[in-house]
């Protein structure tokens, strides 16, 4: 009888232990956490006749991935902190449009009173500097690095500015610094080289940028074509666009008279979001410096987490101006992005729910 009764609780004990074992798996259930990349777009708003419009607000911006509207998670205009958009409600009422030259204050051909002040502007960039030597450079080399310091000399705020050279090989003279005396004895220790492997070095400047958080910007100084690159132009732009950084390109008349090179400059600084330069003087190459200081200095910076979408592959990205005050306004900004392999984690918590974590910026 006794031994009838001990079976009794180990089997009473047995069945309570499993129901409380189950509970407790139930209020622990495990939830799955998926990082969803933030992609930033620099934008930049033109009027008809070429003129920055500023002053506009989030509410101004429509922004498609794939057709699907997207919800503007960050806003700012030119150099001023970027701030989180909680809500529409702020942003509802209309703002005040104002023009301003493409220009800037006075001629742009003098780079010193005009870089003072869109240098002032720039606070917060990351500007990588990429310098051509090689053999194409050798009768204009001594203009061209004048060219390269008077544009670093006259960019005051931004974090910091990496100088890099190329010609076979990619030359990371100076790392990203807020030191301008070392960028600019960079720029001036260069020397000529041999043949020119620019988009290979484009694509290893691209990586480098890639890894610092903040705005980022790649502008390049080239005399010719590509004669020795292993990597295609088209693998450079796509990992540019998917990386958010815009690409400048000045280049002087010797590749402009290679269409292909030419042709290749333009479509990469578009798809990029920002622009192709060819300047045959000197003077010239200081006006298209100076153009590049006011375009960073004008851009908005529009970011968004984006809505679900079972693309994996290439991602379109459209952006357009509301309203019938800004239809006539142009807008340049990357294309599209590959979005990374998305990265999930499993933790416990008391929801079985999918939760987005924080994410990274493209």
């Amino acid at each position: 009888m006794a031994k009838r009764f001990l079976l009794f609780l180990v089997v009473i004990s047995a069945v309570l232990f499993g129901s409380v074992s189950r509970l407790a798996s139930q209020e622990g259930e495990t939830s799955i956490h998926v990082e969803v990349d933030m992609v930033q777009l620099n934008v930049a708003v033109m009027d008809s006749k070429g003129n920055y419009v500023t002053g506009l607000k989030p509410s101004d911006f429509t922004v498609t991935e794939d057709g699907i509207p997207q919800k503007v998670a960050t806003f700012g205009e030119g150099n001023e902190a970027t701030r989180r958009v909680t809500s529409a409600a702020d942003d509802d009422k209309p703002g005040q449009l104002h023009i301003r030259s493409r220009n800037g204050a006075g001629d742009a051909s003098e780079t010193s009173e005009l870089g003072s002040e869109l240098g002032s502007m720039m606070a917060g960039a990351n500007v990588f500097i990429l310098f051509d030597t090689s053999n194409y450079m050798y009768r204009g080399f001594v203009f061209a690095q004048d060219a390269i310091a008077e544009f670093v000399r006259s960019l005051d705020n931004p974090d910091r500015v990496a100088f890099y050279s190329y010609s076979r090989d990619l030359s990371r003279a100076t790392t990203l610094t807020p030191d301008r005396n070392q960028v600019l004895r960079g720029v001036r220790t260069t020397v000529a080289g041999d043949d020119a492997a620019l988009y290979n070095a484009l694509l290893m400047t691209l990586k480098d940028a890639g890894q610092n958080t903040g705005r980022k910007v790649v502008v390049v100084f080239s005399n010719g074509p590509d004669n020795a690159s292993m990597v295609p132009p088209e693998d450079v732009a796509e990992l540019a666009q998917s990386k958010g950084i815009p690409i400048y390109m000045i280049s002087t008349r010797e590749a402009k008279l290679e269409p292909v090179s030419s042709t290749v400059f333009k479509r990469m600084s578009a798809a990029t979001g920002g622009e192709a330069y060819f300047a045959k003087t000197w003077r010239e190459q200081q006006k298209a410096f100076a153009s590049i200081r006011n375009d960073l200095a004008h851009l908005y910076s529009v970011s968004y987490y984006p809505q679900p979408n079972p693309n994996r592959g290439w991602r379109t990205i459209t952006v357009k101006l509301n309203g019938e005050r800004l239809r006539k306004c142009r807008i340049r900004t990357r294309n599209g992005y590959r979005p990374e392999s998305s990265r999930v984690s499993a933790g416990v918590s008391s929801s079985s729910t999918l939760e987005p974590t924080s994410a990274s910026s493209n």
